[in-house]
């Protein structure tokens, strides 16, 4: 497996990656990651850095991504991670993390300070995350609060407090 940057060639192989990963959650509809990742891409939030696929015998079989974000007031940068996608069959074999370990490093290395997550509250404590609301961060929406996580890297200060914001494309879901 080789974890990579996305590449314009990449583009079908991760809509289809998150077609078949969040199809289960959409019984009887389309998931719509596969859309949200397009206009993602084509927002100013997009970040080409932080968009890394997993690559197995020249195939994207996983994709993550980290846009911009804000904390409010004040509009401290900070990224949302997602989404993080894995083909099925390849699921539970490391891939997922391997795309967490990869990214991370890559918003760390990149001096980011923050990276916040709606996400399953038993995943991704494994890769550093933590409840928002210990480090003084609040959910757009405060139905979100158990699932809500941030992930402090080496350049986060105390004084990145306040609301997260995602990027606008997550707002159009």
């Amino acid at each position: 497996m080789l974890i990579r940057r996305e590449l314009p060639e990449d583009e079908a192989g991760i809509t289809e990656v998150h077609a078949e990963a969040f199809a289960p959650f959409y019984p009887g509809s389309h998931p719509v990651e596969p859309g949200l990742v397009v206009r993602l891409r084509n927002s100013d939030a997009w970040l080409p850095r932080l968009s890394l696929v997993a690559v197995v015998d020249g195939a994207v079989v996983g994709h993550v991504c980290c846009t911009r974000g804000a904390l409010l007031p004040g509009g401290y940068p900070a990224l949302g991670l997602g989404p993080l996608g894995v083909r099925e069959r390849h699921k539970r074999s490391g891939v997922g993390s391997a795309l967490m370990h990869a990214v991370l490093g890559a918003a760390d290395a990149l001096d980011e300070p923050l990276v916040v997550l709606l996400g399953h509250p038993e995943y991704y404590p494994r890769f550093g995350f933590r409840p928002a609301a210990d480090l003084g961060i609040e959910p757009q929406d405060p139905e979100w609060a158990p699932a809500f996580q941030a992930r402090p890297l080496t350049s986060h200060r105390p004084e990145l407090r306040g609301r997260f914001e995602y990027a606008q494309p997550f707002s159009e879901l």
